[in-house]
């Protein structure tokens, strides 16, 4: 027997006034339907001193909380494989825990199961949001820093007991800030504005800004490679590389950013296949636990918690842009 009219029509409505109430869990959204993103909590960024870090022991260097599948954190992840900090920065992973809608902490830290607790526990006033990244130093209790933003910058400096590369070189301060400005709402935000847009119309307007930023990356590329910022690895590869990593396996499929596969950018694509081989980056890589976080815990956008199958990550990255 089939479902009345009246009955699917209510049960519509009703679904889609649930639905706003919980996609307000996710982020605001303006008046218009456009996402926002929360702006970060006030912290200060720490004056290093090399001397007093490089010296520390084990148990007192700064921690750096990530999470695999967050792409604001795997920024900083990317700077502490690139720049080689191992030996005066420790690296803490949270595990997503999907029922509580939290980051947990196993093993703990100092006595905190949670991101929560752990931010409590260095005074953060009831008021933050516990995110990750965040940088936290065990000596004073404290937290440094949890905007990935500026804490990449932070990292590019970060003492350290080797020679490594600088990926904010001063003759190329203007081009990473104006990639900086491009990619943050238009790719980075973006994604997000497609997949928590909360009508059809602020979807189309964050749909159309990414796939026109895409192509404005393709075209650089094709004439100014092979990075971002020229023959020069920079911040500005590094802070688009989460995004696009994750295109196939999680945005494309979930946040429905589809309009066309990413193999239609060949230079983009080459671009993506040129960082991912770079030493220690796939390491950082977990398409399973992405797939897994985004369409375990993201309720709203996938309400039945089925994880779909994906492709191999490293065999997706390294294949050809026609057979991508």
């Amino acid at each position: 027997m089939s479902i009345p009219p009246v009955v699917v029509t209510a049960a519509r409505r009703s679904w889609r006034w649930q639905w706003q109430r919980l996609m307000g869990g996710l982020g605001p959204a303006d008046a218009a339907g456009n996402y926002t993103r929360p702006s970060s909590d006030p912290l200060s960024p720490p004056a290093l001193n090399p001397e007093d870090l490089l010296q520390r022991s084990a148990d007192q260097r700064p921690i750096l909380v990530i999470g695999r599948s967050c792409p604001w954190a795997h920024r900083t992840w990317l700077m502490h494989q690139l720049r080689h900090l191992h030996n005066s920065l420790t690296l803490v992973m949270a595990q997503a825990d999907h029922n509580a809608g939290r980051w947990a902490l196993n093993p703990a830290w100092e006595g905190c199961d949670t991101l929560l607790e752990l931010y409590q526990h260095c005074g953060a006033p009831p008021s933050y949001r516990a995110t990750v990244p965040v940088l936290v130093d065990p000596k004073t209790r404290s937290l440094l820093s949890n905007d990935s933003a500026p804490l990449v910058e932070l990292l590019n400096r970060w003492p350290h007991q080797d020679t490594v590369v600088d990926l904010a070189p001063a003759e190329e301060t203007d081009r990473i800030q104006a990639w900086q400005q491009r990619l943050q709402p238009a790719i980075n935000d973006g994604v997000y504005r497609c997949g928590f847009a909360r009508n059809q119309a602020a979807y189309d307007r964050a749909e159309a800004d990414l796939f026109a930023a895409l192509a404005a990356v393709e075209q650089s590329l094709e004439t100014n490679g092979p990075w971002l910022c020229g023959t020069t690895l920079t911040l500005a590869d590094v802070r688009l590389f989460p995004t696009l990593i994750r295109w196939e396996l999680v945005y494309a499929p979930l946040f429905g950013c589809s309009r066309q596969p990413l193999w239609h950018y060949p230079h983009l694509w080459a671009w993506r296949q040129r960082f991912y081989a770079l030493p220690g980056i796939a390491d950082t890589c977990d398409g399973h636990a992405w797939r897994n976080d985004y369409f375990g815990a993201l309720f709203p956008l996938n309400p039945g918690g089925i994880v779909p199958a994906g492709p191999d990550l490293s065999t997706l990255v390294n294949s050809t842009a026609a057979s991508g």
